[in-house]
């Protein structure tokens, strides 16, 4: 008989370890245990009881334990366009401009053939992946930013989309002062270099992960006027625009040229510490909302529906409880918290402008000359280095950015960690305490 093995498709055949089973792995591995997890972007405390209160309530129903519709429950759509439409300075329309999804991740778009006869035909849709499958054909362009957040090579490639990756430049003094998330900039130059004849899209995340950057109201009109003239579809992610330090602008609300090209994307697990809940929603255009609609009922039909009300009786009563104010006032008080210990070892940092990642610079870590990593660490890039030092020496678990940069770019990011704070204070704590051992290397 000849050979019966089963090839995988060949965007999934590298035997390169991603980060996040590396990271694991290793925290499995460490002789220092408990470990603080300061990796992954996942609460270390539960959701408020307003909105717990409202899924359990929400199970007892009968309409929300059957399917839901497939653009989402009414209720739902309904407090998301109250809660959004004042952004947007007009009411958006609950059942035609915005569609729920199962995560903001499954709501990213997918592009089709640009025609020039109207916007709705310019970005007809095959049928993220809901906007990537609605959109992304075989050899469109897709240009991102980078750092980036790394599902989106896949959600692209999956249609057959191929990815154009620009690079955000971080600040030249980074490695010694602490700076601004937003010194790290965009050169306009080089996102015009990167559009083809073949461009669909360009994505942008705002407020940035990994970096915490607010796109700046210039920078996304610069963006914007481009994707305009040269008629491509942006993909805002905002899933964390519930903790922006800053003024914060949205792209989509720019203009009335831009916002006929934009999807917004955005997520309740983010809004409401419940990221397994698997709650998102996409805001465009109507025309381009039915196609993302479309392809969310081919993907996995609708969305948890019990889940759904509990996020719509959620965002009905943040719009009065003063949960937002609060929110983002914790949250920014977890990052100067936890940013002591840098202050104090005199380790520079990004500090973010949003979000809920904070970016350390360990350039002045010296890592032993003699340390022994394993093969699958050793080859990598300086953080992946210090991502499993940090976690075998000291007990503390963070993601080497180097994984959220093509090869060509890397060297940008890999004398950063980075860090979530969104942990409880006694975590944050504990991290601290033990990251003071970095004195000793420095």
């Amino acid at each position: 008989m000849g050979d019966l093995s089963v090839l995988p498709a060949k965007r999934f055949a590298s035997k390169r370890q991603d980060v996040w089973s590396l990271i694991n792995e290793a925290a499995a591995a460490s002789p220092i245990q408990p470990l603080v997890n300061m990796g992954q972007g996942f609460f270390g405390y539960n959701p408020p009881d307003f909105i717990r209160d409202a899924a359990k309530v929400a199970i007892d129903r009968l309409d929300c334990n059957q399917y839901a519709p497939t653009k989402g429950r009414p209720r739902l759509k309904e407090a998301l366009s109250s809660m959004y439409s004042p952004h947007w300075g007009r009411k958006l329309d609950p059942n035609s401009e915005i569609t729920i999804t199962t995560g903001a991740n499954e709501g990213m778009p997918i592009l089709g053939n640009l025609e020039p006869s109207s916007v709705a035909n310019q970005f007809h849709l095959k049928g993220m992946l809901s906007v990537f499958m609605s959109f992304i054909e075989q050899g469109d362009e897709v240009i991102i930013f980078e750092p980036y957040f790394d599902q989106y090579l896949e959600n692209i490639r999956m249609p057959g989309g191929v990815i154009k990756c620009v690079p955000l430049h971080p600040p030249a003094r980074g490695d010694s002062e602490t700076c601004s998330s937003s010194e790290w900039t965009l050169d306009i130059a080089d996102f015009e270099a990167a559009i083809t004849p073949r461009t669909k899209m360009v994505v942008i995340n705002t407020p940035h992960n990994p970096i915490g950057k607010i796109f700046s109201r210039e920078e996304l009109q610069k963006i914007g006027d481009i994707c305009v003239q040269r008629r491509i579809m942006i993909l805002s992610d905002e899933v964390y625009d519930s903790l922006d330090y800053v003024p914060f602008t949205r792209i989509a609300t720019l203009s009335p040229e831009i916002q006929r090209l934009t999807l917004t994307v955005g997520s309740a697990g983010k809004h409401f510490f419940c990221t397994g809940w698997r709650v998102g929603w996409v805001i465009g255009p109507a025309e381009l909302i039915d196609y993302v609609a479309f392809a969310h009922t081919k993907i996995c039909y609708c969305t948890p529906s019990p889940l759904q009300e509990g996020a719509a009786v959620a965002y009905e009563q943040s719009l009065t409880n003063g949960f937002w104010s609060q929110t983002k006032a914790e949250m920014r008080a977890k990052m100067d918290r936890f940013c002591e210990v840098f202050k104090e070892l005199g380790i520079p940092y990004t500090d973010p402008e949003g979000g809920y990642f904070v970016l350390a610079n360990l350039a002045k870590v010296k890592l032993p000359a003699d340390y022994v990593f394993p093969e699958h660490v050793k080859n990598r890039r300086r953080d992946f280095k210090l991502a499993w030092f940090l976690i075998m020496e000291l007990g503390v678990a963070a993601i080497p950015p180097t994984e959220f940069y093509t090869p060509e770019h890397e060297h940008l990011g890999e004398q950063y960690m980075r860090f979530a704070v969104c942990k409880n204070d006694d975590v944050l704590d504990m991290a601290k305490e033990r990251l003071r051992g970095l004195k000793a290397y420095i």
